[in-house]
């Protein structure tokens, strides 16, 4: 399926949405201002992808959390260094200095913060397009970017050779952080969602 300029502004909207109500989680969990920039939305292959977030090797916290319903797909969830303090500091009051010490309770902390923007996300698909659609309990590793990918490759075949690559940038106070947000619906998922906007595919 080719996906043209209309197509494209329709995932944008999405992303927008989506980033604004991820954006008043956090600050609600962090019980801090957040403001963000409107995220940059393209449609990528996964060697863009790679290049995007800083290359194969940049070790990232990834948050895999999958979605069902009336559409199906994964998401997943990219955390560098700099957006993981800025969580760990503002809950817990520690101090990241690798991600090696990362302890289980933040580790937990980091996939709740996860899943529920990956909801805010989601919530903001299904109103905008009054489809039912549920998300799994979300799975958190530490490891280089290139090999999240390719997990995620392996594990969820089904998916359309593009995928929706949401990059977010985040002001808190005296710090700007990034997240990534990674959308892939299979294709006959992606053909659903654009025809709800009014889109024949």
């Amino acid at each position: 399926m080719e996906l043209n300029e209309i197509h494209i502004d329709v995932l944008k909207e999405i992303g927008n949405i989506g980033a604004g109500n991820a954006a008043t989680s956090l600050s609600q969990m962090l019980s801090k201002r957040i403001d963000m920039n409107v995220p940059e939305v393209s449609l990528l292959n996964y060697d863009d992808i790679i290049d995007s977030i800083g290359g194969a090797e940049n070790v990232v916290v990834g948050i895999l959390v999958g979605f069902e319903g009336e559409i199906d797909g994964i998401i997943l969830f990219l955390l560098k260094k700099e957006f993981v303090h800025l969580i760990l500091n503002s809950l817990m009051g520690t101090e990241l200095k690798s991600f090696e010490d990362i302890s289980e309770m933040e580790m937990s902390a980091l996939s709740e913060i996860g899943n529920i923007m990956v909801s805010s996300y989601v919530n903001s698909i299904s109103s905008l397009t009054n489809m039912k659609i549920d998300i799994t309990v979300p799975s958190l590793n530490i490891d280089m970017s290139g090999a999240l990918l390719d997990a995620v490759t392996a594990e969820f075949s089904e998916a359309a050779d593009k995928v929706i690559f949401i990059r977010e940038k985040y002001f808190c106070q005296d710090e700007t952080v990034y997240s990534h947000m990674l959308l892939l619906p299979n294709t006959t998922s992606l053909k659903i969602l654009l025809t709800r906007f009014g889109i024949e595919v």
